[in-house]
């Protein structure tokens, strides 16, 4: 972020998706104004609860209505990491999300993106991730594929240690490749688009999990 945006003093931010809201509180501390919205109620509680700034606002949001629920040119960054964007289920809605993002982003504001690598997940395929594994909790996550759909079946299994309990779920995402995003990005009108394969800035490419995408309004 600091690689990015520079001095994060006096920046505004919008962090999408920004669930028990440690990144959005560590921005703060940085020195920014920060707004973060989810839509999961029990991890927007949390934030509340447990991460308090002066600088700081939680509010439940959907990132498809940004241009309603913000003004235009608020940000100077808008943010949306974890995986969040391929929870939209078309290419229509993702536009959709990234004109609003591009809307309320101040001339030269950057969006700052980072979901997993769908070229290198389809193209294998990537059926299992890398399991989770801590004194608390045990993430169990595999990909169910479907011939012709752009939806990816995403299975979750998380064991409560302590409770001996498995909570299982599973919900569709939409396998964004990289030139599909590019696509879209550049339709929404930004520029300027980088992609890596890492928070590092290493160059995008091959077998490896994340993507990682910056562009500038």
């Amino acid at each position: 972020m600091k690689k990015k945006l520079g001095e994060l003093h006096g920046k505004h931010i919008l962090d999408i998706g920004c669930a028990t809201g440690e990144l959005a509180f560590q921005l703060a501390e940085g020195g920014a104004e920060v707004i973060g919205i989810d839509l999961n109620e029990d991890l927007l509680q949390q934030a509340i609860d447990k991460k308090k700034h002066e600088k700081l606002t939680f509010q439940q949001g959907n990132m498809l209505e940004l241009a309603q629920n913000f003004y235009p040119q608020q940000f100077d960054a808008v943010l949306c990491f974890g995986n969040t964007l391929v929870h939209l289920n078309s290419e229509a809605l993702v536009l959709q999300m990234l004109e609003g993002a591009h809307a309320v982003l101040k001339p030269g504001g950057q969006l700052l993106i980072q979901l997993l690598n769908y070229d290198y997940i389809c193209n294998e395929p990537v059926e299992v991730l890398p399991v989770i594994d801590t004194e608390n909790i045990k993430f169990i996550r595999r990909y169910n594929f479907t011939d012709n759909s752009d939806l990816i079946g995403f299975q979750t299994d998380l064991e409560i240690k302590a409770r001996n309990r498995i909570v299982s779920n599973e919900t569709p995402l939409l396998a964004l490749k990289s030139e599909t995003l590019k696509t879209l990005l550049k339709k929404a009108g930004f520029r300027n688009i980088q992609f890596y394969s890492n928070f590092k800035q290493d160059a995008f490419g091959g077998k490896h999990l994340p993507l990682v995408v910056s562009c500038e309004k």
